[in-house]
């Protein structure tokens, strides 16, 4: 099993693309929602709650970004002579790109239990935490403190390169 291989990120991200552009008002943000789902992610992984749901998470967090984005559009729009500020800078773009390299990098140099945990936790949201814990070999019950220290681990190595966490 790779442990984050670009196909499964891109099949999770569809699958959250998909799911906000199921409703038509929000079609045309479903990417950029997706995105700052995932940035959301990066900067608040105790977000999710039970690992297997990170789908389910992901998709809730991009489809209240999309209604948020097309509500700002329709005030700006209101407004007629206010800017449309909705639309993202080049430089966030960017920062958005390179904090999930710099994640993936780093969870690349995380002790083997800890880089699959990572990996079942974004590619595989369907799997309950027994599953989890089963893929793993660790016991249900010690996998929430697994997480956790993990997560810790993976925040300690991200502030030491620079990367900020709210």
């Amino acid at each position: 099993m790779g442990m984050a291989d670009n196909g499964e990120l891109r099949r999770l991200s569809e699958l959250v693309v998909r799911v906000v552009a199921a409703d038509p008002g929000l079609r045309g943000e479903a990417e950029d929602a997706c995105q700052s789902a995932w940035l959301e992610f990066l900067r608040r992984p105790v977000g999710v709650r039970e690992e297997s749901r990170l789908g389910a998470w992901l998709s809730t967090v991009a489809r209240r970004h999309a209604i948020r984005s097309v509500g700002r559009r329709a005030r700006g729009a209101e407004a007629a002579l206010a800017p449309d500020n909705s639309a993202e800078s080049p430089e966030a773009v960017a920062v958005r790109g390179d904090l999930a390299a710099a994640l993936w990098r780093t969870v690349e140099g995380l002790p083997d239990r800890h880089r699959r945990l990572m990996w079942l936790l974004a590619h595989r949201p369907e799997l309950s935490a027994r599953e989890v814990a089963a893929e793993l070999g660790v016991s249900p019950s010690s996998l929430g403190k697994l997480r956790s220290r993990c997560l810790a681990v993976l925040r300690y190595r991200l502030t030491a390169q620079g990367y900020s966490y709210p």
